[in-house]
């Protein structure tokens, strides 16, 4: 919940209203349960949890970009178009489970073994340190750097943003990267680190949830 909190959190402070977090943390879990499944056994460890983590992030920043691309372009209405985009990746995890479990069950089988590391034999302590850096670096990138406080800038005044040099479309596209890749590393976790299977209910609301606790 705090790391889909920390991917919206710069959207929404640029007034981007970000409400597509958790069909971008399905298909980043979907990404990398595909993973999962068809490199487990082909790849050593190390490869494969690069790859993990790098589908897992680009599938985010994929389905962040195409809302945000469409606002800085033709200045669509982010909200809508992000809130439509939660139930296509809904639909996707289901199209995918049908094909995924042969036995029609649409449960598929989890596999830890080719899930995240285990440290100190706490299956969630990776991910509990995973989000406090996240916390940490976000925070720092939102107080202490530039594109931070052009993020600040946008969202108090698109004008004055324009004004003093700031190029609206790029900062919008690159804040919603960010939060596009953010939600993929919640998907990685909830699916490698937590629950090593998906369906439909992997994110379980939060990225509706995180929009009150952002």
């Amino acid at each position: 919940l705090l790391c889909i909190s920390l991917a919206v959190t710069p959207a929404f402070k640029m007034k981007f209203w970000n409400i597509g977090a958790e069909g971008q943390v399905l298909v980043g879990g979907l990404a990398t349960v595909s993973v999962m499944m068809f490199f487990g056994d082909k790849m050593s460890l190390p490869v494969l949890l690069i790859t993990m983590i790098a589908a897992s992030i680009f599938a985010g920043i994929v389905w962040a970009l195409l809302p945000a691309v469409a606002k800085a372009l033709w200045n669509t209405n982010e909200t809508l178009f992000t809130l439509m985009m939660n139930y296509v990746a809904i639909q996707l995890i289901a199209f995918f489970l049908k094909k995924f479990v042969k036995s029609g069950s649409g449960v598929l089988t989890p596999m830890p073994e080719y899930g995240l590391p285990v440290l100190a034999d706490q299956p969630y302590l990776l991910n509990i340190i995973v989000v406090a850096v996240l916390t940490i670096l976000v925070y720092i990138y939102l107080k202490h750097s530039k594109q931070g406080y052009e993020i600040s800038v946008v969202g108090e005044s698109e004008n004055t943003a324009k004004y003093i040099g700031i190029n609206v479309k790029k900062v919008i596209i690159r804040t919603l990267i960010i939060s596009g890749a953010l939600c993929g590393i919640a998907g990685l976790l909830l699916v490698g680190g937590t629950d090593h299977t998906i369906s439909t209910t992997t994110a379980a609301g939060r990225g509706f949830t995180a929009i009150m606790v952002s």
